[in-house]
Order: C-alpha cells, then sequence, then structure tokens
C-alpha cells in the first residue's frame, strides 16, 4: 500500500474529482481513497479509467480503497459490489468497515436522527467482509475509527485480521496507544484528516499552526504540511490527505525528498497536550445509540 493516498472526502465537483485524479496519477499518486458515504465513488472511477485509457497507468498499479457505510451492515456483499460499480473495477485492493456503528438507511447528508441507531452485531459484519475477500472482490479488508478495545473485540472472532485500521492522527493527536497496539498484532495504520481536518466541522488550524510544526517547517525550509506528512510517513504509517489543488497535490510529494532528524521527529512527539479533533458528539445519544457518549464511543482514548 503507498504511504500517501489522494483522499476524495464528501461529496464535491465530479468532473473536478475526475480531473484531479488524472493530475494526481501524472504526478505519482497510485493510492486513492474513497467510501460510499463520500459520493465520490463514480468521480473517483472516472478519473481512474480515463488515466488508464490514455496508458498512464495499469489497474495493477493501482491500490483503491472504498468504505462500507454504516447503513450497509447488513449486505457487505451488495455493498462492495456497489462499490465496484460505482468505481468501475473487479476489485478493491482494500475494502474498510468505516465505522464501528449501524444506522438504518439515511439521508447521507445529514447526521443520524435519534431514529435512525440500530444494535450492531460486529461479528457479522465482519463475516461479510471476510466473504469479499473469500469472493476475491477485495484484496484486503479492514476498519476505520475502532478503538483498542473495538479491535480486540474483533479480533476475538475475526478469521483474518484487519489488515487497516484508518484513523484520525496528526501531530496534536498522534493515537501512541493505538498505534502500539496495532503494532505489536500487524494491522497498518492509515491517518486520516492528518493535517487537521479544515473546513470540517470539528477542523482546526491547531495541527499547522502548532509552533513546533512550524519551527520545523522554517529550519527546513518546507511547509507544515510537508512536516507533518514526513514524519507520518517516516514513523511507518499511511496518510490520505484530499487536495483537488495541482499544486498542493505536488507538495504532498515533495513530502519525501527530505528526512528529518530523530531530534525533530522528538519534538513533533513531544507535543502536548494531546486531543482528539473529530469526537463525533453526534453519533452518541443516551436512548438509542450504542454510545451513551465520546467517551464511550473511542472507550477512552481521547
Amino acid at each position: 500500500m503507498p504511504a500517501l493516498g489522494f483522499g476524495s472526502g464528501t461529496r464535491s465537483d465530479s468532473q473536478e474529482i475526475s480531473d484531479a485524479v488524472v493530475c494526481a496519477i501524472k504526478l505519482g499518486y497510485r493510492h486513492f481513497d474513497t467510501a460510499s458515504v463520500y459520493g465520490t465513488e463514480a468521480a473517483i472511477g472516472a478519473g481512474l479509467a480515463q488515466a488508464m485509457d490514455a496508458g498512464l497507468v495499469t489497474r495493477p498499479q493501482l491500490f483503491v480503497t472504498s468504505k462500507l457505510h454504516s447503513d450497509m451492515h447488513d449486505d457487505v456483499l451488495g455493498a462492495v459490489k456497489s462499490s465496484l460499480s460505482n468505481l468501475k473495477l473487479d476489485y478493491l485492493d482494500l475494502y474498510l468497515i468505516h465505522a464501528p456503528l449501524k444506522i438504518r438507511r439515511t439521508n447521507y447528508a445529514s447526521f443520524p436522527a435519534e431514529e435512525d441507531f440500530l444494535p450492531l452485531d460486529l461479528r457479522g459484519t465482519w463475516q461479510g467482509m471476510e466473504e469479499c475477500l473469500q469472493q476475491g472482490l477485495a484484496r484486503a479488508i479492514g476498519v476505520s475509527n475502532f478503538s483498542v478495545k473495538k479491535l480486540q473485540d474483533l479480533m476475538e472472532h475475526a478469521k483474518v485480521i484487519p489488515a487497516v485500521n484508518q484513523v484520525e492522527l496528526h501531530p496534536v493527536w498522534q493515537q501512541r496507544k493505538l498505534r502500539d497496539f496495532c503494532s505489536s498484532v500487524g494491522i497498518q495504520v492509515v491517518a486520516w484528516s492528518p493535517l487537521g481536518g479544515l473546513g470540517k466541522p470539528w477542523g482546526s488550524r491547531s495541527v499547522l499552526d502548532n509552533p513546533v510544526v512550524q519551527e520545523l517547517a522554517s529550519k527546513y525550509q518546507k511547509t507544515p504540511a510537508q512536516i507533518i506528512l514526513r514524519w507520518i510517513t517516516t514513523r511507518g504509517l499511511g496518510a490520505i490527505v484530499k487536495s483537488y489543488n495541482p499544486d498542493r497535490l505536488a507538495q504532498n510529494l515533495q513530502s519525501f525528498d527530505f528526512s528529518l532528524s530523530e531530534q525533530d521527529l522528538a519534538k513533533i512527539e513531544s507535543i502536548a497536550p494531546q486531543e482528539r479533533l473529530a469526537k463525533w458528539e453526534m453519533l452518541c445519544n443516551s436512548t438509542t445509540s450504542p454510545y451513551k457518549s465520546p467517551q464511550e464511543l473511542w472507550d477512552g482514548e481521547l
């Protein structure tokens, strides 16, 4: 799996996304991340098809990730086939459970209402994921937004250990406990919103504007984003970054053309306090959600 991935985020102009995919491939990107809930699979697929038709890349050279939405836990095979149809692909390189949550079919543009939450049968869902693997619809399966405890609960009955856990991770929320656990059991950690999720309801400039990041950007004559991405990849983690801007796409790849010293890596790892930005309070309630609070949702990993 390439360490740096092209992220598509939520809905945007389809042509803009397709054009950005082709641009990214020309620059050297090979990992493309999407999800059914984003509404971007078709646009990503169109861009990939255009690039392959032009001879810029072949399917085996690509690594494509999509995710099971929380309203499709009862039909995992149907969900992955829908994603493949949207993407115009025969298989996914990686298919993830998007979140440890099950909801009714609802409006993707809104957060779940109180009546939308349903009991989660994680064992049954993971069996569906394993079936995707067995049928060749996905080359690898994993999860997203799982705490250590939720990974441990899943692994008690899993025949196949998740290959990946994609989570919020950046210098202000470094996920040390989760990273240590995943490393011990062979699960690859991939960061979403590694630059702080600007533009999202919970997004914050506290990541890019962190004084340590700013100091190192000045020292290395790099952008704060490049410093952060280099820290992530140096530590053996993956990163998914959303940008459709050709200059920023190129700059993100340029994070590989320098190295951070161990002393400067340690400076980043000394950043305090540590705090999760996306606590997802809207997924918690005292009546229908399996999680009464963010504390329960993240099992204390806040």
